[in-house]
């Protein structure tokens, strides 16, 4: 397995987290004018490696028609890899049409650059790349009829500024059957990478979504890495999220897997607290479900899983280790999600990294027809 942001052209194609059903959508960079959304399936398993047909990009419509704005595009199979690029060296990496964020390198003090996100490379058991980690948004939408889908496969709308001070690259992903329209922008700028998403429900009926904007942060390992501002906050604690580019670590008995699966899956989230009463109540576990933040200089060196209700809207990340920090911001959303999965694994290995969404899993957003939502997530780097 590799641990890296450049994907081997030795790859025919990519792999998704779990198996899906689709949507059609036209647009002109797809040779066969076609893309494809996902439905969520009822059932969750552990591990997931299915590969997802996604249709060939025509990298060179993207570069006629995106040029001039410091990105370019590489074709890897039947993906495509569209690499954003400031003067000051901040680079960020995306991957089309899955529009996952599998790099974000930033300037540092030292006069180098330093990967930032922590992105896996494996083989599936077809000989398919499986990637997991980096940034991606997992989202569940569910309408009156009680029917959830996610959006999965985005298509780029448009490319905005330049290699001087900032670029825009703005992702769409719309299903016609349910009406509604979600936006992913993702901007680079000097010392900051940012995921902003709008949600637009034009139905006629109201819309209720869960879900997050879930970031992969590298570190040297969670022994070494703390959390800087969450005193005071409350939160509770949970299972980890499985996410389709969430990374897990291997450790995890099938038993509490099974678990965990059946405990996200029920209803979208519905049903959440009682589901996490009937898994303590199993596991006889003596933790508390709900608490109070009570250190200012958190350090992450045990396993944990759990979402802040109150946190403030930026906190830090320190890694000791690496000599490095990030400022972890949000607008938008009301919760925080953290997960580490603890220093019992080798350090600057497949486990060193801490995951942080800003998230709505606990309170569903409600959309009422015609609304939009929106929402943002900034990883600022202080290091230069």
């Amino acid at each position: 397995m590799a641990y890296s942001s450049l994907f081997s052209p030795n790859f025919t194609h990519f792999s998704s987290a779990r198996p899906i059903s689709h949507h059609l959508y036209y647009h002109p960079y797809l040779s066969s004018t076609s893309l494809q959304y996902n439905k969520i399936r009822k059932e969750l398993s552990f591990p997931y490696v299915a590969s997802v047909p996604y249709q060939p990009i025509n990298v060179d419509y993207l570069e006629g028609e995106f040029s001039g704005h410091g990105v370019t595009f590489e074709g890897i199979g039947d993906n495509c890899v569209a690499k954003m690029g400031l003067d000051n060296g901040s680079t960020a990496t995306l991957m089309l049409p899955s529009g996952l964020i599998t790099s974000y390198k930033a300037p540092m003090w030292h006069g180098s650059t330093v990967e930032l996100l922590h992105t896996s490379v494996s083989e599936g058991d077809d000989g398919e790349a499986v990637i997991q980690g980096g940034v991606s948004l997992a989202l569940n939408y569910e309408d009156d009829n009680e029917v959830p889908w996610s959006p999965s496969t985005w298509v780029l709308r448009d490319i905005r500024g330049n290699s001087k001070d900032s670029i825009k690259v703005e992702l769409i992903s719309s299903d016609t059957d349910n009406m509604v329209e979600t936006r992913h922008i993702v901007t680079l700028g000097e010392d900051i990478l940012t995921s902003e998403i709008s949600v637009t429900n034009s139905n006629s009926s109201p819309l209720q979504w869960t879900g997050s904007i879930i970031s992969h942060l590298t570190v040297s390992s969670p022994e070494a890495t703390y959390a800087l501002g969450l005193e005071g906050s409350n939160f509770h604690n949970v299972p980890p999220f499985l996410s389709n580019f969430g990374i897990i670590p291997s450790d995890l008995d099938e038993e509490n897997d099974s678990k965990i699966g059946q405990l996200w899956k029920q209803m979208g989230l519905k049903g959440f607290f009682s589901g996490l009463g009937q898994r303590n109540k199993k596991n006889a576990r003596e933790e508390e479900m709900e608490g109070e933040e009570d250190d200012g200089y958190k350090q992450l060196n045990e396993q944990m899983s759990r979402i802040y209700t109150c946190a403030p809207r930026f906190f830090t990340l320190i890694d000791r280790g690496r000599r490095n920090s990030v400022v972890v911001g949000r607008d938008g959303f009301d919760e925080v999600y953290m997960y580490s999965p603890g220093s019992s694994h080798e350090i600057y290995g497949e486990y060193s990294f801490i995951c942080v969404g800003q998230s709505t899993m606990l309170k569903p957003i409600m959309l009422g027809p015609g609304e939009v939502w929106r929402g943002s997530q900034h990883l600022h780097n202080p290091n230069m």
